[in-house]
């Protein structure tokens, strides 16, 4: 038997102990499975911790890989994790600061080893997170993006690109984190709007006319400028394209050109064009490099003012002394100081205003993000992208929902070089070596480059010291984690993989490079469907931020958290006092006795409930809670079948062996019951198997509490207690009951984990069920043969009853437990057998004295009325009824059908309905109007009978 009182705490671990010490999430490789289901895990980072996010991806996932599993495919969900390059470094990088060192006081080696060292004693915090939300992983099989066989299938398609020309080092413009001294990529860019100004500044004309007035929010840029651009169809500036401009403060005759990229109707309509520190300047240079203007300039144009660290460097190149000493070894924003003051000095600032402006900062470091012109390693990536944006087109890619396909279209189709070097030192080390010439070297090795290249062991060579993008490696995962290179079983198994589950922030950043990456080198896509899913906001449709104060923890919602532990979590590291107090009286109103705990399943099945196609999710404590009551229902009804099955006949044994007492008998209430339940399987495996997981979850919940707690388990009572019903009816509920709540159990178990395999080891036995784990019990089939419309609308009519004479004793304050007499009028022929057969479920449900049909509706006294279709429900008044409450009700009943009739005759007066909907829809819609038509009319007379009174 089951503990009175369902506690997730106490079952939660402990299964899933004994599903992964069994080796039940491995897939069975040599068993006669049906098919194969692949999900790669998108590998959080090794740094990480839960957030919302994550656990409704992996709610998701597991959803999918569960059901999978128990339809007999050979399932495999791949675990893992990302190093995360610079989030890693920093990491450890700020436990070196706090002992007061630095990566360059450890060295290049020794700082790797620390970093090891951390992701050993560390780095698992997430995949522990992972298993408290039951995702059921193959473990035995875990990677990590650095372990050494990823680490090979890396250099591998490094060296192959570079043969092919794919990979290249050039100069080019990048994103640069002046802090962390690299490249990062866009999505490691945060754009925000911030307060600014913006400066109008005077470039002399060089023929003695007069002036150019251009504006700016980077004065400090103007010392790299190479031109001024102005729209070639803007008459004010058109006669002066071709002539030159003074740089101001440099000395330097810059050319004026005409490009598009000028908007007139933006400031003045002149920009200055500094190609080595914006991208749409860079954009224009290139367009213009091959003008004479632009390229008789010594530097060609392009002119980094910057160091590494964005300050003014000096004139220590090839180009000349372009930089005015004033200025060099200044930091960015301290040069901008300077050179407003001088440009206001000379009188060439026209003037200063407060702009906002959208401020690129690193999403690690929280620096200005600066565009700067170095040496990177790229992939040149439009060999790559036309095969997978045809994979797209032609359908071998499914995108869910389907208007997705549009932004990745849009992103490929516009695609740009991929730059791939990061300069860290944790990450893959870019498999290329330099002489002292610098000529380059690429190879899998050190060795295999001398044995390639026939160069002596004593020949010096030096690594690059720059790693890949942590994207790079992850662009691997779908085929890297099966073994790639090496031809394995798992590679041939489960290659391609059969979805992919996200989030929309990443379709270009991972998920098109999988798709470049898997058709390049396996020459298959990475897999069938992309499933996109939204944000996971809070109630109000925020974005969960910890600046808000409004991020909720996975983990706290599952085991609950008091609130001064609440409110120290989401104020833990801010630096602005009074941000942290605001948050804390926020947290302390929002939750003033903490965040209850909810269990897994609870969390799971919200998720699952909110997951709406396409939409971003609005997670409310509100529903989280009604899914904890739901667990709570089913367990509690899970004990009260316990309670009638264990030690009785339940019909399931074989001929001549304990349980084999005889026939089995199916009252309408069994089989309403087995008929609803093939329905509702059928309506979540389709819902399963479209990614509608909104739908299948609230077909479990309508099934579970409407129709087998609220309606069958009562139905069931009057035959299990009632002296008159026959062992036969007694078996064939039990065994309904058992079968049907164990088939329920199977249903609900790739979303609620937990609860249903703690019950199913229960109830399983007394259903006749083998087998050791719910996992690996087969999904239930639509059971075609169970469907029974006779049943259902017998037992829909016994409720229609049932309700009609609870709601008559609700409106006139009548105990529900009273029995009363009760008169049927325009009862049919089927309403009489109906009544015959369904008396035990009147009396004990409906709590009815008496049952009179009567052959002459004017026989009966005044009543209260309720209708079941035709059939009149009368409840006689005398010394029961209040006859102002009736005539309320009643006019209530009326203004409800009035406006259903309404409503039906709208639909049926518009044209496109009545011409374009199917005929026996619109034949549907008129029988319900002339049904809804004779039920007003006998409201309204029952109505002007009670009125005379």
């Amino acid at each position: 038997m089951l503990d009175k009182n369902y506690d997730p705490h106490t079952i939660e671990q402990q299964w899933y102990q004994r599903w992964e010490q069994a080796g039940w999430f491995a897939p069975r490789m040599d068993s006669d499975a049906d098919g194969a289901y692949c999900i790669m895990i998108p590998p959080p980072n090794v740094t990480g911790s839960l957030h919302m996010g994550h656990g409704f991806n992996n709610a998701i996932m597991d959803a999918l890989v569960r059901y999978r599993r128990m339809t007999g495919e050979r399932t495999l969900w791949q675990p893992g994790t990302d190093h995360a390059g610079i989030a890693t470094q920093m990491v450890v990088e700020r436990q070196l600061e706090a002992e007061g060192k630095t990566r360059h006081d450890l060295g290049r080696d020794a700082f790797i080893e620390r970093v090891w060292q951390w992701k050993a004693e560390s780095g698992g915090n997430i995949t522990r997170q992972l298993r408290r939300l039951g995702s059921s992983l193959d473990w035995q099989h875990e990677r990590f993006t650095m372990d050494e066989g990823l680490s090979e299938a890396v250099r591998e398609v490094f060296v192959r690109l570079f043969e092919e020309g794919l990979i290249y080092r050039g100069k080019r413009l990048v994103n640069w984190d002046p802090v962390l001294h690299t490249a990062v990529s866009d999505l490691e860019v945060l754009s925000e709007e911030e307060a600014g100004h913006m400066w109008d500044m005077r470039y002399p004309l060089t023929n003695g006319t007069g002036h150019m007035v251009v504006s700016t929010t980077r004065p400090e840029t103007l010392l790299g400028d190479c031109a001024v651009a102005v729209n070639p169809e803007d008459e004010r500036y058109r006669h002066l394209i071709g002539e030159y401009v003074e740089l101001p403060l440099t000395g330097r005759r810059i050319p004026i050109i005409a490009d598009e990229h000028a908007d007139p109707e933006f400031g003045t309509g002149c920009v200055k064009i500094t190609p080595a520190h914006d991208f749409n300047d860079h954009a224009v240079w290139l367009r213009h490099r091959d003008e004479n203007p632009i390229a008789d300039q010594p530097h060609g144009g392009l002119i980094n003012i910057f160091t590494p660290d964005a300050t003014i460097r000096d004139n220590t190149t090839d180009e000349g002394d372009l930089i005015p000493t004033a200025y060099i070894g200044l930091d960015r924003y301290q040069a901008r100081t300077r050179i407003v003051a001088d440009l206001e000095a000379q009188g060439l600032l026209a003037g200063v205003r407060e702009h906002k402006l959208m401020v690129p900062r690193g999403d690690r470091s929280g620096a200005v993000i600066e565009p700067y012109l170095t040496d990177q390693w790229y992939v040149k990536v439009a060999p790559l992208a036309q095969p997978a944006i045809e994979a797209v087109e032609d359908g071998r890619i499914r995108f869910v929902p389907d208007n997705w396909k549009n932004t990745y279209f849009e992103w490929m189709r516009n695609i740009q070089d991929w730059c791939i070097s990061r300069q860290i030192w944790w990450g893959h080390r870019i498999p290329a070596w330099y002489d002292a010439e610098g000529n380059v070297y690429v190879g899998r090795s050190e060795q295999e480059v001398r044995e390639r290249h026939g160069l002596a062991a004593d020949f010096a060579l030096q690594q690059d010291p720059d790693v890949l993008d942590t994207w790079f490696s992850s662009a691997l995962w779908p085929f890297s984690t099966l073994g790639w290179p090496e031809d394995t079983e798992r590679l041939r198994a489960f290659y391609p993989t059969s979805v992919l589950i996200t989030g929309f922030d990443i379709i270009f950043f991972w998920v098109a490079r999988m798709i470049m990456m898997g058709l390049k080198f396996m020459d298959d896509v990475p897999f069938r469907d992309v499933y996109i899913h939204g944000l996971v906001r809070d109630a109000q449709g925020n974005k969960m931020s910890k600046s808000k104060g409004n991020v909720l923890d996975p983990i706290d919602l599952i085991d609950g958290i008091d609130l001064e532990p609440l409110v120290e979590k989401r104020t833990r590291g801010m630096m602005q006092p009074h941000l942290a107090e605001k948050i804390a009286r926020q947290t302390r109103k929002e939750f003033p006795d903490g965040i209850p705990a909810f269990g897994t399943d609870a969390l799971r099945f919200t998720f699952a409930a909110l997951a709406t196609t396409g939409r971003d999710i609005k997670f409310d404590l509100g529903r989280i809670e009604g899914y904890r009551n739901f667990c709570n229902k089913l367990w509690n009804a899970s004990r009260y079948v316990l309670m009638n099955a264990e030690g009785q006949d339940c019909g399931l044994g074989a001929p001549g062996e304990q349980g084999d007492t005889g026939a089995i008998e199916l009252s309408a209430a069994d089989r309403w019951i087995r008929s609803r339940l093939s329905e509702t399987t059928r309506t979540v495996r389709d819902a399963i198997d479209g990614y509608r997981f909104d739908l299948a979850a609230q077909a479990i919940y309508d099934f579970t509490w409407s129709q087998f707690c609220d309606w069958y388990l009562e139905l069931s009572k009057p035959v299990l207690t009632s002296d008159n019903a026959s062992a036969a009816a007694k078996r064939g509920t039990r065994q309904t009951l058992v079968q049907t709540l164990e088939a329920l159990l199977r249903i609900a178990h790739p979303f609620m984990p937990f609860i249903t395999e703690e019950i199913w080891q229960k109830v399983r036995p007394l259903a006749g069920v083998q087998g050791d784990t719910i996992m690996l019990a087969p999904y239930p089939d639509v059971d075609t043969a169970a469907v029974d419309s006779e049943a259902e609308a017998e037992i829909e009519w016994v409720r229609q009853f049932i309700l009609g004479v609870r709601r008559i004793k609700g409106e006139m304050n009548i105990p529900p437990g009273k029995p009363l007499p009760v008169l049927i009028a325009n009862a049919g022929e089927r309403d009489r057998r109906w009544i015959e057969i369904a008396r035990p479920y009147l009396d004990f449900l409906a709590r009815t004295e008496s049952i009179t049909v009567l052959d002459d509706e004017s026989q009966a006294p005044e009543s209260a009325l309720a209708l079941v279709g035709e059939m009149k429900i009368l409840i006689p008044m005398a010394g029961l009824i209040d006859k102002d409450a009736e005539l309320a009700r009643l006019a209530k009943d009326i203004a409800r059908l009035r406006a259903d009739i309404e409503r039906i005759e709208q639909k049926l007066a518009n044209p496109n309905f009545v011409d374009k909907a199917p005929p026996a829809v619109v034949q549907k819609e008129r029988d319900r109007l002339t049904e809804q038509g004779a039920a007003m009319a006998q409201l309204v007379a029952q109505q002007t009978r009670i009125a005379a009174l």
